[in-house]
């Protein structure tokens, strides 16, 4: 799953050096297609008994099972509206807050962690949201089968996993060719808002997404933070402390 500023820690701050090797081992070959990128770090986590309420009362509704076929998503949202898909949305709360706040869009979450989607469900619940979906499976796979080409209005990435081991870069999500299989599922003028509290993958997401012909920036480098994304308790805890956050938002140009 991607990091978020919600959880206790990163995710790789579990691994031991031998974990490490045998990931690297399983991890052979990532450069050869973007399909061995992965989206998440598999993990366990407790899911509480409101999150498996939430599973089993909501799930059948909310939950998109995963089907290696394009989804008709007009059908599963019930109504034709702008489209955002967010690839690993942690606890949800952020998701929960924006789908809230932009009713008028549906959202498409992607995440692999059972309490998390547990959460988010538990929050659909409490603030009757009826704009949000949730796949739970990996990100690459369901935007390689299940996104149609040039059917996203945007794309959330917030705070994925840092991969922070410099021999460990490689496995970062934003690359380039994941990046540009996920611009040819954006429509013309559709956005990729990208956001990370480590400023040496803020830097290799400004270098790919610059690199990306069909992209352009909608600021000089980094943009300001869109008011539609809440800052965390913590984020704002870290910002206090002095550290950075970066916020990237391209646009897909006009064919």
């Amino acid at each position: 799953m991607n990091h978020d500023p919600n959880d206790d820690a990163r995710p790789d701050s579990t691994q031991s050096d031998a974990q490490d090797a045998a990931s690297d081992t399983n991890a052979h070959g990532d450069a050869l297609h973007h399909r061995r990128i992965r989206s998440f770090v598999t993990r366990a986590g407790r899911v509480s008994t409101g999150q498996r309420r939430a599973l089993d009362e909501l799930g059948p509704r909310f939950v998109v099972p995963y089907a290696p076929e394009a989804a008709d998503w007009d059908a599963v949202f019930e109504r034709h509206a702008p489209r955002i898909l967010e690839i690993g949305f942690g606890m949800g709360a952020s998701t929960a807050e924006i789908a809230a706040l932009r009713r008028e869009d549906d959202f498409l979450g992607v995440e692999v962690h059972e309490p998390g989607v547990g959460a988010l469900l538990k929050l659909i619940g409490e603030q009757n949201l009826e704009n949000i979906r949730i796949i739970q499976h990996d990100a690459v796979e369901v935007l390689e089968h299940m996104i149609a080409p040039a059917s996203l209005d945007g794309v959330h990435i917030f705070f994925p996993d840092p991969w922070h081991k410099a021999r460990h870069h490689k496995r970062r999500l934003i690359q380039p060719k994941f990046v540009a299989h996920l611009v040819s599922r954006m429509k013309p003028g559709a956005y990729l808002h990208c956001a990370t509290d480590w400023q040496n993958y803020a830097e290799q997401m400004l270098e790919v997404l610059s690199a990306e012909p069909a992209l352009e920036n909608t600021a000089a480098d980094y943009a300001p933070r869109p008011d539609y994304r809440p800052v965390t308790k913590f984020e704002r805890r870290g910002l206090r402390l002095g550290h950075g956050v970066w916020d990237l938002v391209f646009r897909r140009r006009a064919d």
